[in-house]
C-alpha cells in the first residue's frame, strides 16, 4: 500500500511538472513540439482542449493526463507563448524488430501472435511495462510445461530514429522431472493402489513414450480429479483433497508431490424413485436406472443414468429434455435416497436438415443416408446413426453435427451437418513395390464419388512382377431408391505363380460380372453375383507333379461361370483406422454345373475392434476358408487353393509360404484356410498424427491344410511383432517387424515386411 501511495505522488507531480503553472487564457492557436514519428493530428485528436477555450491549471492537468494515458509519450509538458498553447512531448521509440531465440516448446509464430495481442509488436510503440509482463507470462508458460529451470534474458537496442530492436533469448532448461509422489490419508485404498489412477508418475520403462514423469499442473488437476471421482464413485460422498503440495528441488529438475486427503465415511443408497413429468412410461425408463438401493453410492452410475434417460427422451423428440438427480442424504445411517426428476420439455420437431461444406458431393448424396427426416419429431438415435452413415460413406475426413433451435420458437430445431470433404477421386501414375508382387507399376482414373453422384467409377492398369490386370469396374450403390446397390466388372489378369513364390505355372483370366447388393438392415447387406471367367494355364519348365497331373485330367483351359453369395454385417464406427464394432463377411462362390469345372469356396471373416481406453484399442481378427470339387471335378483346382503368410496374412513367414507344398518343395496352398490376430492398437506419441498413423503390437497365427480333415492345431504357426500404418497422400503403407515364434524346418521366414505404393 505504502508503495502505491509513493507511485501515485510521484505521477501527481509529474503531471503538475508537465502541466507548467500559468494565468488562464484563451487558446487562439495550439503548436506541438518534439513530434518525430507521430503526426500531428494524431496530438490534436486525443488533445481535449480546442482553439478558442479558456485553459486554467485544471484543464492543463487534464490535459497531460489524457496524453500520457495514449502511451505514446514519455513525458509532456504544456507551456504558453503569448496566446498560443505549447505542448512539448518526448516520444516513446517504436519497435522496428523482434526476434526470439533459444525457443523449441513454443512456436515462434504462436508466440509473436499471442505478443500482438498484448500490443507488443513490430511498428507498436515500446513500452517498458509491457516488456515485463511479456517475460512474466513466458515465465508462466514455461513453468506450467514443468520448465521451472528457465531464464529469459530481453535485451533492447536503441536504434536510428528513435525506434528500438528488441531480442528475447530464452533457455528452456530440460522439464522437471517428478521423483516422488505421496498420498497421505488415505485407509481405503493403498497408495499403490490409487496411483495407477494418475496420468503422472515417477519414471518408468515407458516414461520416453508416455511422458509421465513430466511435472505440469494441468496434469495435477486432472489427476486430482480422477482421484476425486474414483472415491465419490465408491461411495465416499464426503471425500476432499485437503492440500497440495508440490516442492522442487533446489537444482530445478526435480518435483516431489504430496496430496493430503480426508477419505470421510462410504454410504450406500437408500430409496431410488422417478418424478416429474414422465413422457415415456415409467416400466421403460427404469431399467435405464443402475443406481440399486443398498448398493454403494456412486456419482457415475448417477451421472450416467441421468444420461440414458435423456437419450431415451431424446430418441421420443424431447431434445432439451433435463433430469436432476436429486439426494437425499441420511448421515445418521450413511444413505442417500436419491429421485431422478424428469422435465422432458416440449416435444422439439426437426424444421430443415442442412449441409455445410459439401461442395463436390450433391445434397441427394447425403440425404439418401439420413435416419433423421425434415418435419418429423427429433430422435437423437437416428440423428446419430445418420452421421455414423455418412462417416461410412467414405468421401468425407470429418463429420460434425449440430442442432441449434429454430429462433422465436420453443420446439423446433435444425439439424446442421459439416463435413470436410476428402479426395474422392484419383489419377494415379507410378511406381511402387510389394515385397509379395515385386517392383509395381500401376495407372489408374479412380473417382469413389463420380460427379458427387455417389457412384463408383475406376479404369485401371496394374504391372508388377507377379500381376499384370486390366479392369473397368463401376459401381452405383442406389441403383434404386431402397438402397440395392448394382456394379459391372470386367478385367483381364495375367498371374505368373513363380513369381509370387507359389509353384511353377502361370494363369490368364479374362472374364466380368454384375452384382447387386440388398440392405437388410442398417447393419446388414446381401451381396449376388453372377460372372464368366475364362481362364488358361501356362506351365513352367518345372511344374509339380501336382499342377502336370490336374491339368492331364482336366485340360488346361476353362469356361468358369459363377455365382457368388455373401452377406456381411458392418458396424465399424469407421472405414479407416476405425476404434470400435466389428465386421462379419460369410461369401460362397459357386462355379456352376456346365462350367469346365465345378468347385466351391466359403469363407468366413470376423473382425471386431474392442476400446479399452481413449487411446488403446483391442483388435480380434478371425478368418476361415474351405473349399472343394463336385461333380465331375474330385478336388479344388491348384489354382484356387487357399494360401497364407505375409503381412496380410500371418506376419514374419513369407507371403504365400505356409501349408502343403508340391514335389518341387514349392508352397502350393491347400483347401482349407485358419488365421487369427490379436492386435493392440494405439496412437503414435504425436497426437496431430493419429489420423493418418497407427501402430500396433499384435500376436498372429495360422496355417493353410490341403483339407479339413488334415487340421492340426500343433501345426499352427504363430508370430507377435510391431506394425505401422500409414494412409499417405500416395497410399497406403504397412510396416511390420515380426518374430516367428514356432517355425519349423523348411520354414520360410521374413522378419522385416513391407508394403507400399498401392492406390486406394
Amino acid at each position: 500500500m505504502r508503495g502505491l501511495k509513493t507511485l501515485l505522488a510521484a505521477l501527481a507531480l509529474a503531471v503538475a511538472a508537465g502541466a507548467s503553472a500559468f494565468e488562464p487564457f484563451v487558446v487562439r492557436d495550439i503548436r506541438v513540439e518534439g513530434l518525430r514519428r507521430i503526426a500531428a493530428g494524431t496530438v490534436f485528436n486525443y488533445l481535449p482542449i480546442k482553439v478558442g477555450e479558456r485553459v486554467d491549471e485544471r484543464r492543463a492537468a487534464q490535459a497531460v493526463r489524457a496524453l500520457f494515458k495514449t502511451g505514446f509519450f514519455a513525458d509532456v509538458r504544456l507551456a504558453r507563448d503569448g496566446d498560443v498553447l505549447v505542448v512539448e512531448v518526448v516520444e516513446r521509440p517504436a519497435i522496428a524488430e523482434i526476434k526470439v531465440s533459444g525457443n523449441r516448446d513454443i512456436d515462434t509464430e504462436d508466440l509473436l501472435a499471442a505478443l500482438k495481442q498484448i500490443g507488443f509488436a513490430k511498428g507498436r510503440v515500446f513500452n517498458r511495462a509491457i516488456l515485463d509482463r511479456v517475460e512474466q507470462e513466458l515465465r508462466r508458460q514455461y513453468f506450467a510445461r514443468g520448465k521451472y529451470g528457465v531464464r529469459i534474458r530481453t535485451t533492447v537496442t536503441p536504434l536510428e530514429r528513435n525506434r528500438v530492436a528488441v531480442a528475447i533469448d530464452i533457455a528452456e532448461g530440460k522439464v522437471a522431472r517428478i521423483r516422488g509422489i505421496n498420498i497421505v490419508g488415505n485407509r481405503a485404498y493403498s497408495e499403490k493402489r490409487l496411483l495407477k489412477l494418475f496420468r503422472l508418475g515417477t519414471p518408468g520403462w515407458l516414461s520416453f513414450y508416455t511422458r509421465n514423469d513430466r511435472y505440469a499442473k494441468e496434469k495435477l488437476a486432472g489427476d486430482l480429479e480422477k482421484l476425486r471421482s474414483w472415491y465419490q464413485d465408491r461411495g465416499y460422498l464426503n471425500f476432499e483433497i485437503e492440500s497440495t503440495q508440490v516442492t522442487i528441488t533446489p537444482d530445478r529438475k526435480g518435483v516431489y508431490i504430496t496430496i493430503n486427503v480426508r477419505e470421510g465415511e462410504r454410504y450406500t443408497v437408500g430409496q431410488v424413485k422417478l418424478a416429474g413429468r414422465l413422457p415415456v412410461p415409467a416400466a421403460e425408463l427404469e431399467p435405464l436406472i443402475s443406481v440399486r438401493s443398498g448398493a454403494v453410492f456412486s456419482r457415475k452410475e448417477l451421472a450416467e443414468s441421468a444420461k440414458r434417460i435423456v437419450e431415451r427422451l431424446g430418441d421420443e423428440g424431447y431434445a432439451f429434455a433435463n433430469v436432476n438427480t436429486i439426494p437425499d442424504v441420511d448421515r445418521e445411517h450413511r444413505r442417500v435416497s436419491v429421485t431422478f426428476f424428469v422435465d422432458p420439455g416440449k416435444r422439439v420437431y426437426v424444421r430443415r436438415i442442412l449441409f455445410k461444406g459439401n461442395y463436390r458431393t450433391r445434397d441427394e448424396v447425403l440425404r439418401r443416408e439420413l435416419r433423421q427426416l425434415e418435419g418429423a419429431p427429433f430422435s437423437a438415435k437416428k440423428v446419430r446413426l445418420s452421421r455414423t452413415r455418412l462417416e461410412r460413406l467414405g468421401f468425407f475426413q470429418e463429420v460434425n453435427v449440430e442442432t441449434p433451435a429454430v429462433p422465436g420458437t420453443t420446439d423446433q430445431v435444425d439439424v446442421v451437418f459439416t463435413v470436410t470433404e476428402r479426395p474422392a477421386g484419383s489419377m494415379l501414375a507410378g511406381l511402387g513395390y510389394s515385397q509379395s508382387q515385386g517392383l509395381i507399376f500401376n495407372a489408374s482414373v479412380t473417382q469413389d464419388n463420380f460427379l458427387g453422384t455417389g457412384k463408383r467409377v475406376s479404369v485401371s492398369f496394374n504391372n508388377s512382377d507377379v500381376n499384370t490386370i486390366y479392369s473397368f469396374a463401376y459401381l452405383n450403390p442406389y441403383y434404386t431408391v431402397d438402397g440395392v446397390s448394382r456394379g459391372f466388372r470386367v478385367t483381364y489378369r495375367n498371374t505368373d505363380a513363380e513369381q509370387a513364390g507359389i509353384a511353377d505355372y502361370a494363369t490368364n483370366v479374362a472374364g466380368g460380372e454384375v452384382n447387386y447388393g440388398l440392405p437388410l438392415s442398417e447393419f446388414d447387406r446381401v451381396r449376388l453375383a453372377l460372372g464368366f471367367d475364362r481362364l488358361s494355364v501356362d506351365l513352367g519348365s518345372e511344374a509339380s507333379t501336382e499342377v502336370t497331373s490336374f491339368l492331364a485330367a482336366n485340360g488346361d483351359s476353362y469356361n468358369l461361370f459363377k455365382l457368388s453369395l455373401g452377406w456381411s454385417r458392418d458396424s465399424r464406427n469407421r472405414a479407416i483406422f476405425p476404434d470400435r464394432g466389428a465386421m462379419q463377411s460369410v461369401s460362397a462362390e459357386l462355379v456352376l454345373p456346365g462350367s469346365t469345372l465345378q468347385y466351391y469356396k466359403l469363407r468366413y471373416i470376423h473382425d471386431r475392434y474392442f476400446p479399452l481406453t481413449r487411446r488403446f484399442t483391442l483388435r480380434a481378427r478371425g478368418e476361415l476358408g474351405y473349399g472343394g470339387g463336385y461333380g465331375d471335378t474330385g478336388e479344388l483346382p491348384f489354382f484356387a487353393n487357399f494360401f497364407a503368410g505375409g503381412i496380410r496374412s500371418v506376419r514374419g513367414y513369407e507371403a504365400n509360404s505356409l501349408g502343403p507344398r508340391d514335389s518341387n518343395g514349392r508352397p502350393l496352398g491347400g483347401a482349407f484356410l485358419a488365421t487369427g490376430r490379436l492386435e493392440l492398437i494405439f496412437p503414435p506419441p504425436l497426437g496431430q498424427a493419429a489420423q493418418t498413423v497407427r501402430l500396433s503390437g499384435f500376436v498372429d497365427a495360422g496355417n493353410v491344410f490341403a483339407t479339413v480333415s488334415d487340421l492340426d492345431t500343433a501345426e499352427l504357426r504363430y508370430s507377435v511383432g510391431a506394425t505401422l500404418q500409414w494412409m499417405s497422400p500416395l497410399g497406403p503403407l504397412a510396416f511390420s517387424l515380426a518374430a516367428p515364434l514356432n517355425a519349423q524346418s523348411g520354414d520360410d521366414t521374413q522378419v522385416f515386411q513391407f508394403t507400399f505404393g498401392r492406390s486406394f
